[in-house]
């Protein structure tokens, strides 16, 4: 039986799921990064939006602080599109599935440790939606399931009998 290496072609179901993980993966990193750069001061008072507002109880606005991370946004915006455009590429998918499982899980764990600054409502969305992104990193780092049956072989010119 076949192992599935970094440069095999994914199997379709596989390809789906990839492509379903980068697009989440791609909005949220757009949506907040061009809101946290465009307008760092809005971005601060009100993320996530929806009527709730999660920084300010983390400490006082700073410019810097939120056009850098509405740029870091971006770049994992370009990653994930790039990721996208070539989703058969398998190892530009895991890099960047190790990527954002990286920033996200790093993320996940500093809001853990701030959730007594939160009532039990934001406690349940921040901790959810972080984790959502964590999961749906490692997905894109799974490999495809291993074929039942190896692809056909295709012959060369070189094979064929003139």
């Amino acid at each position: 039986m076949p192992r599935s290496t970094p440069s095999a072609t994914p199997s379709k179901l596989k390809t789906a799921l990839d492509r379903g993980c980068l697009a989440i993966l791609l909005l949220v990193s757009v949506g907040t990064g061009a809101w946290a750069y465009s307008t760092p001061a809005a971005w601060h008072r009100y993320f996530p939006g929806f009527g709730l507002s999660w920084l300010p109880q983390l400490g006082p606005y700073n410019e810097h602080l939120a056009r850098d991370t509405g740029a870091a946004f971006l770049t994992l915006a370009v990653l994930s599109a790039l990721a996208l455009w070539r989703i058969t590429d398998v190892v530009l998918t895991r890099a960047t599935g190790a990527s954002w499982l990286v920033f996200n899980g790093l993320h996940l764990g500093y809001h853990a440790t701030m959730l007594h600054m939160y009532g039990l409502r934001d406690q349940l969305l921040s901790m959810g939606s972080l984790a959502l992104l964590v999961v749906v990193s490692i997905v894109l780092l799974l490999p495809a399931p291993a074929r039942s049956t190896p692809p056909p072989e295709r012959k060369s010119a070189v094979d064929s009998p003139a």
